[in-house]
């Protein structure tokens, strides 16, 4: 007996578990595991598929959202110049309101001048009147108390000062 070769019955005993064990594994497991493999593998390729898709999708996503952005940029350019525009139109009504509201101002403040200068002139000729006769009465001695003769001089008198004053200035201006 040779210590290293096994018994004839336990080679055969092995050698029958042995093609037993290749069977087995050749018409069941091998079998099962070819289909586990040959799913996993389309499953990869199929999630590959998904993937690539998916990337494709979101790349078009990405290209529509940069084609919307670019035209909220151009509308709110556009919305920002409408506004400036109108912010302008505004203020230039603004302006012209006030020029308008100035201009009856300046021209409301010359009709008061005016009439507060006339008021002032027709005050002024009856003092000067009531003066002019009182001094006139005086100097001639008699009394000029009657009013429609005081108004005739006074008014002669006044209208002789205006004539001088008019011809001095028309001397002076030239």
């Amino acid at each position: 007996m040779n210590p290293l070769l096994p018994p004839l019955d336990e080679i055969i005993i092995g050698g029958v578990a042995f093609l037993i064990v290749f069977f087995f594994l050749g018409k069941v497991l091998l079998p099962k595991i070819q289909k586990t493999l040959a799913d996993r593998t389309d499953a990869i390729e199929g999630g590959l598929a998904r993937a690539s898709e998916a990337q494709a999708e979101a790349q078009a996503e990405l290209e529509r959202y940069r084609a919307q952005l670019i035209d909220a940029r151009r509308e709110a350019g556009r919305l920002t110049e409408d506004a400036r525009e109108q912010g302008a139109a505004a203020l230039a009504e603004m302006r012209a309101e006030g020029a308008r509201i100035k201009d009856e101002i300046v021209a409301s403040g010359h009709a008061q001048i005016d009439a507060d200068r006339k008021q002032a002139s027709a005050v002024l000729r009856q003092d000067i009147g009531k003066l002019a006769t009182e001094l006139a009465g005086r100097i001639v001695g008699e009394s000029l108390e009657d009013e429609a003769r005081q108004r005739r001089v006074v008014d002669r008198f006044l209208d002789e000062l205006e004539a001088k004053a008019a011809a001095q200035t028309a001397e002076q201006v030239r």
